[in-house]
């Protein structure tokens, strides 16, 4: 019996179209605007997220095709989701939104302003570990040697705008790590089950701290905890900026590594709502299931009952996009901050406006990013507190460059760092 092939929708083709019924959802409220970084920056109808669906809409209908102004448009999108939050009518702007770029990408839809040339480069290197490394080994010998202070000095990367603003996002490139061992018991006590730790890209080369102690964590709290060796990128990079085809590849070979954990933790927001949303990509049962077992690390650890010693600190939370729009996880990390005896959390106004970082946007679109991130640090300012945290690999650069920029000495930490640092572990464990 033949199959009859899906149809076109308007502009759009048959593989991987944005939903429309998700665009019909939205009724042109309004509610969104203020939400959404862009629109705040620019004021520009087209640069919000009822704009961008409007665009997407007459597209649906025939009524625009595919064109640069609209790929620009779509490319200003941070995809931070802040307008899912605050949508009544429940638009899936996340998923329109990466769907219509890959439209776009395969049909080579490129506005003139996108580098190109930068985004093919990150993503070439950030799904490789060995590139990876391979390429901080560089980044290393340029911050120990002196060089970096040399060419900060002597304002090198001046005529170079986007150069200079990577540059600038660089954080203090740490020694390269010993591996982490591929199992780790549970301490004392029955095991709550085992708990496989995503190791992530940029987590696991710029913050491999941050791994460590989310292995000590789930250990303490009662989890035998599974490391696969042979994990790489899960794909979010690739899935925000409409290689859908890449991403389940990657989630592909992913998934089978996590086949015997009971839980697959998260310590990366952007890492966190891609691999819970692999169904949507990937509608089978296998790949619901491990969807299902996906949690951020501080969903694991809010029941836990961690021994914490008192930490003396004002610290403020940032919500990263994905976790706080993405997941829709906002009381665990705060829950788990104030557990920690004498530290004192204040509240960050517009905590869950995006920094600017937006996975390699930053590296995209320097002007919007930095100005998102001035804005960002001056809001930090006004809590006086001095830490940062927040959970999520590149907030923690983002946040760390524009408060250095602006003069304002804080340290900007994951979470799961402030817990590792007031854990109270029988002497010798460590």
């Amino acid at each position: 019996m033949s199959q009859i092939a899906p149809a076109r929708l308007g502009a759009f083709d048959a593989q991987d179209a944005p939903s429309m019924d998700g665009l019909r959802a939205c009724v042109h409220c309004g509610i969104c605007l203020p939400q959404c970084p862009t629109y705040r920056v620019l004021g520009e109808e087209m640069d919000s997220p009822r704009g961008r669906v409007y665009l997407m809409r007459a597209a649906a209908e025939d009524r625009l095709g595919l064109t640069e102004t609209m790929a620009r448009h779509l490319d200003l999108c941070l995809g931070c989701r802040a307008c899912e939050t605050a949508c009544p009518s429940g638009v899936p702007f996340g998923q329109l939104l990466e769907a219509t770029r890959g439209q776009l990408e395969r049909r080579g839809v490129v506005p003139p302003q996108r580098d190109s040339a930068t985004l093919r480069f990150l993503l070439e290197v950030f799904p490789s570990p060995a590139r990876l490394g391979a390429m901080l080994h560089g980044l290393r010998a340029y911050q120990w040697s002196g060089l970096q202070a040399l060419v900060r000095g002597l304002g090198l990367l001046a005529p170079f705008r986007k150069l200079r603003a990577m540059e600038a996002l660089l954080p203090p490139v740490p020694p390269t790590p010993a591996p982490l061992p591929e199992v780790v018991p549970a301490r004392g006590g029955h095991a709550r089950g085992r708990a496989g730790v995503l190791l992530g890209c940029a987590q696991r080369f710029f913050y491999p701290d941050v791994n460590a102690d989310t292995v000590r964590l789930l250990s303490a709290a009662g989890y035998e905890v599974v490391v696969p060796r042979a994990q790489e990128c899960c794909g979010a990079l690739h899935r925000h900026a409409g290689r859908i085809d890449e991403l389940r590849a990657m989630a592909r070979r992913l998934m089978p590594l996590f086949a015997d954990v009971d839980v697959v933790v998260v310590n990366a927001a952007g890492c966190g709502s891609a691999l819970k949303e692999y169904g949507h990509w990937l509608p089978d049962e296998e790949t619901q299931r491990f969807a299902a077992r996906v949690r951020d690390v501080s969903e694991v650890l809010a029941d836990a009952d961690l021994p914490l010693r008192p930490l003396r600190e004002t610290v403020t939370y940032h919500d990263a996009c994905h976790l706080a729009h993405g997941q829709r996880v906002r009381a665990e990390p705060r829950a788990l901050l104030r557990r920690i005896p004498e530290l004192t959390l204040v509240d960050l106004p517009d905590s869950d406006l995006c920094c600017g970082s937006a996975g390699v946007y930053n590296l995209l679109e320097p002007d919007m990013a930095g100005e998102l991130g001035r804005r960002k640090a001056a809001r930090i300012r006004e809590t006086g507190a001095r830490i940062v945290a927040a959970g999520n690999p590149g907030c923690l650069m983002q946040i760390r460059q524009h408060c250095r920029a602006e003069g304002l000495a804080v340290e900007v930490a994951h979470p799961v760092t402030l817990l590792a640092r007031a854990l109270a572990e029988p002497r010798g464990e460590r």
